[in-house]
């Protein structure tokens, strides 16, 4: 990631930041109409999985100008969703819900550069996740 991407993203975080309730609604409403079965992986209580979203979210974007302090914790969450039975194509799903979700969240402010530095952002992030799950399986 350039450093011009990691600024739009931080940029562009800080206004959904305020509006992060509609913004986890948004994602999640659109996650479970793309992939209905990923719903039997949630809680039928959404509301504290919104705010670990919103808060994980958070703190990738906040990591990512130092992304090594932060891969640690992104592979440890890697490693987890083996318990949770996610698979590969999953972050597929999930990176299209949360591709519409900022663009629902930004309005006019999801310029296409916005767009490219989130989707470089998550599928750097989702890569490393997916890795450290496969990895998981084979230990």
């Amino acid at each position: 990631m350039t450093p011009e991407q990691i600024s739009l993203v931080q940029d562009s975080f800080k206004k959904v930041a305020p509006i992060a309730g509609p913004a986890a609604d948004i994602f999640y409403d659109k996650l479970f109409e793309i992939a209905p079965q990923v719903r039997s992986l949630f809680p039928d209580d959404m509301s504290d999985q919104k705010k670990k979203l919103m808060q994980m979210i958070g703190v990738a974007v906040n990591g990512l100008t130092n992304l090594d302090a932060i891969l640690p914790a992104v592979q440890d969450l890697g490693r987890r969703h083996n318990d949770y039975d996610v698979t590969p194509e999953h972050y597929d799903y999930v990176g299209e819900a949360l591709i519409f979700a900022l663009g629902k969240g930004l309005g006019d402010d999801f310029t296409d550069e916005v767009k490219a530095a989130w989707v470089e952002t998550y599928t750097t992030l989702a890569s490393v996740m997916i890795a450290a799950q496969k990895d998981a399986v084979a230990a």
